[in-house]
């Protein structure tokens, strides 16, 4: 039986990376939504089977600037109150939060780069332990406060808030296990004066790639299949 997947997509370079091929593999057909440009406030939040909100390069608090992003919120709100299949990635994450009435906000520290993550005790015995320990693309500066009702399954050396759960229906990942090498390439091709302001090397960044990647597109097909898998029906 043919499943839907709701997309919420900010940028088109910014899309569903390596869960796309699971996704379709466990039967959902794909409906991507450019957020910024279609009418989320008319969507029907349990229209879907899973929603799956992805990343964007504006922060989740800066409504008054991206106000698509209020309804965004809305939606997410709906789902997760119904308990409805959720997806956050990086903004989608922070957006699913902000859904919760949690504060998102710009942190301390801007994250590029593969940096490893660490499964808490309930991550351990989630999908997200898969990535306990892996390298994974990191690129963000902002966080956000961890809903009451939420569940936190990993944190890394910068963030504490890095992966979390609300029952077994809703996932969310503060950093970017989707991205694919061309992913990777074009971020890193198009974001030369951001890694020049944070004196990042763009080849660095590629050898990273070289040494982490195939690693981490392991553990994001396990853990993103297996999830998927366990969702109630």
């Amino acid at each position: 039986m043919t499943r839907t997947a709701l997309i919420l997509q900010h940028d088109p370079s910014i899309h569903l990376g390596n869960i796309g091929p699971v996704l379709l593999e466990h039967g959902y057909e794909l409906r991507i939504v450019d957020a910024a440009t279609e009418d989320v406030a008319t969507i029907d939040p349990a229209e879907a089977d899973l929603v799956v909100v992805l990343g964007g390069e504006m922060g989740a608090y800066q409504t008054d600037e991206f106000p698509f992003l209020d309804h965004e919120k809305a939606l997410l709100r709906a789902r997760l109150e119904a308990e409805r299949p959720t997806l956050g990635v990086c903004l989608g994450a922070q957006l699913m939060a902000g859904a919760l009435g949690e504060r998102g906000y710009k942190g301390d520290t801007m994250q590029i780069g593969y940096s490893p993550v660490e499964a808490t005790e309930a991550g351990a015995s989630s999908p997200i332990r898969h990535f306990d320990g892996v390298p994974v693309v990191e690129w963000h500066g902002d966080t956000f406060e961890l809903p009451a009702e939420a569940t936190l399954l990993a944190s890394s050396s910068a963030y504490s808030n890095e992966a979390f759960a609300i029952g077994d229906f809703a996932l969310a990942v503060q950093f970017h296990p989707e991205v694919t090498d061309e992913m990777h390439e074009t971020w890193v091709a198009d974001a030369y004066n951001e890694l020049d302001e944070y004196a990042i090397d763009p080849d660095a960044l590629r050898r990273e790639r070289a040494a982490h990647s195939a690693r981490m597109q392991e553990a994001s097909r396990a853990a993103f299949s297996e999830w998927l898998e366990n969702l109630p029906a």
